[in-house]
């Protein structure tokens, strides 16, 4: 993979619940780790605290038209990443650290991303912050399209990263590679979720050399998370994964890591302990001849 370690240099030098606690981040309260979505107006009353980074996950040219008042951006869809070989997990890990310095990420910084809806991206952001061991990070529920709902301002002028120097450690306990996947097939504790759509599940779309899905997964299209660009109600996505039980390992996975970020997401809020999302997904489980699949077609 090292066309993919290229890219993410080539970018990053490029660019100048359960029980809430609340914890302290410089003067803004706000939920512990658990509560991983904060509302427009909350965000609303973030700003122009210095400890809050606003990290808009779009396209340039869509943060060009309009975004929050002093968000910065990155496309996260550019940085993803498919080898989860043990090389190719530490390379993740050292390009997505040189990532998040650019950013302007600081151990003090609660950091909140978002997209046009409580979308992939603004997930994979989440994601990758808990991944390194940062708890100071939420996603903004309806993202920008909720935000102008609201009536809030947005602005056009762009803002500068302030490079800092990321230090957070992995945390293999939310990560899963090709291997671990593999091994969870065989396994009744553990669940695959697949969070792509329908088609992709049972092979009728096809995204990579193989059609399908990963043995023993269950199908729960990640849009069905959402409901008018915001996440259902806790109620009503209880329901969706009653079938999942809350003591089991859940692996999420979907084609590249960002709808199933979005679901790793909706898990942690529901409570569920035990959630590690496959990197790799499709994009490299179905590209490797060596592993198996399964066809749902008729």
């Amino acid at each position: 993979m090292v066309g993919s370690a290229l890219a993410f240099i080539f970018f990053a030098a490029n660019y100048d619940s359960s029980t809430i606690i609340a914890i302290n981040i410089g003067t803004v309260k706000k939920p512990c780790s658990l509560d991983l979505v904060i509302s427009a107006p909350e965000l609303r009353r973030m700003l122009g605290n210095r400890n809050l980074l606003t990290v808009d996950t779009r396209s340039y040219s869509d943060y060009a038209d309009s975004h929050i008042p002093g968000a910065v951006n990155i496309d996260l869809m550019q940085f993803h990443w498919i080898d989860t070989s043990k090389q190719g997990i530490e390379q993740f890990n050292k390009q997505t650290k040189i990532l998040l310095s650019n950013i302007g990420i600081s151990k003090d910084k609660f950091v909140v991303f978002y997209d046009d809806v409580s979308g992939s991206s603004a997930a994979r952001g989440v994601w990758l912050l808990l991944y390194f061991s940062h708890a100071k990070v939420a996603m903004l529920d309806g993202g920008l399209n909720r935000w102008k709902a609201e009536g809030y301002k947005t602005e056009t002028k762009t803002h500068p990263f302030v490079h800092s120097s990321f230090s957070g450690s992995p945390d293999p306990k939310i990560l899963a590679d090709f291997a671990r996947v593999k091994s969870a097939i065989k396994k009744k504790k553990t669940i695959l979720l697949d969070a792509r759509s329908k088609d992709e599940y049972d092979g009728s779309v096809i995204r990579a050399a193989h059609a399908g899905h990963i043995p023993t997964a269950v199908n729960i299209d990640w849009n069905d998370n959402l409901e008018q660009d915001a996440f259902k109600s806790t109620e009503r996505l209880e329901q969706m994964y009653k079938n999942i039980p809350k003591d089991a390992e859940v692996i999420p996975y979907c084609q590249g890591g960002y709808r199933a970020a979005n679901s790793f997401v909706v898990l942690k809020m529901l409570g569920y302990k035990n959630v590690r999302m496959y990197l790799g997904s499709w994009g490299e489980w179905g590209n490797r001849l060596d592993l198996p699949v399964e066809l749902s077609r008729k």
